[in-house]
């Protein structure tokens, strides 16, 4: 399956995952840096879709991702974000993170912090903008942490 079958199957393969919840809604699909981007609109079943610390979502693009495997298609990384819920989670991270970047900056001290593999991705996203920061992961699986530095 090429890379345009495989985001007409994801996208299809969501609308009738959430057909089944009862939820007939088109889903906008886009592939952006190898990574099939599928964006579910708004609807009186988000918090059930998106769950607990958005296990849901997860587990849903699991599922979709497996799909892909099985089909042996050429593009298998999906996301899928519900109402924007990603969206505006790494908006709120982005801004925190430049308030942990301006403390790094005062102080020079480096800091650490818990995160998901999701916020962590963000934040070192927006620490490339900053010549003089840098940041890394350390630590496996759910014990991995971000450490937030100033460049000496």
């Amino acid at each position: 399956m090429n890379r345009d079958e495989s985001v007409r199957f994801a996208t299809k393969y969501l609308e009738d995952l959430l057909s089944f919840f009862g939820i007939n809604v088109a889903v906008y699909s886009t592939l952006d840096d190898e990574v099939i981007q599928l964006s579910v609109p708004s609807t009186s079943l988000n918090s059930l879709l998106i769950g607990r610390n958005a296990d849901n979502l997860r587990a849903l693009q699991h599922v979709v991702s497996m799909a892909l495997v099985a089909r042996d298609a050429e593009v298998t990384r999906v996301n899928v974000d519900i109402a924007d819920y990603k969206r505006q989670r790494a908006d709120r991270i982005a801004e925190k993170a430049e308030g942990w970047i301006k403390k790094v900056r005062a102080t020079g001290e480096p800091m650490t912090l818990d995160l998901n593999a999701a916020d962590r991705r963000v934040i070192h996203k927006l620490a490339e903008d900053y010549s003089d920061i840098t940041t890394h992961s350390e630590g496996e699986g759910k014990e991995r942490k971000l450490i937030i530095s100033k460049i000496q």
